[in-house]
């Protein structure tokens, strides 16, 4: 069993920034590509940021810029800082991951999701 547990979201003007942080914890064996995901209302959730266990990155167009994924192997651990927000990055944000079990299955875990709302 693994989980992901997501913090550091809230409520922040425009311009602002905040980090989020992402740990996971259970039966882990190793954890492969890491990754932050952003669902707005009514809309479909969205790649914003992905890590390699090799911490090579990929960003969404609206991210690139402002936003940086990072990762800490030893702590099992993804962030994400986001400075310069704007209103329209206001969402859900979910941190994702692949996982191998201790008993090598490969799982695609989420958390539970964190708020983000960037007021005008």
């Amino acid at each position: 069993q693994v989980q992901l547990v997501e913090s550091g979201g809230g409520l922040v003007q425009a311009g602002g920034s905040l980090r989020l942080s992402c740990a996971a914890s259970g039966s882990i064996f190793s954890i492969n590509a890491m990754g932050w995901y952003r669902q707005a209302p009514g809309k479909q959730r969205d790649l914003v940021a992905s890590i390699t266990n090799g911490g090579s990155t990929n960003y969404a167009n609206s991210a690139r810029g402002r936003f940086t994924i990072s990762r800490d192997n030893g702590k099992n651990t993804v962030y994400l800082q986001m400075n310069s927000l704007k209103p329209e990055d206001t969402a859900v944000y979910y941190c994702n991951a692949v996982i191998r079990t201790a008993t090598s299955s490969l799982n695609n875990c989420w958390g539970q999701g964190t708020q983000v709302t960037v007021s005008s």
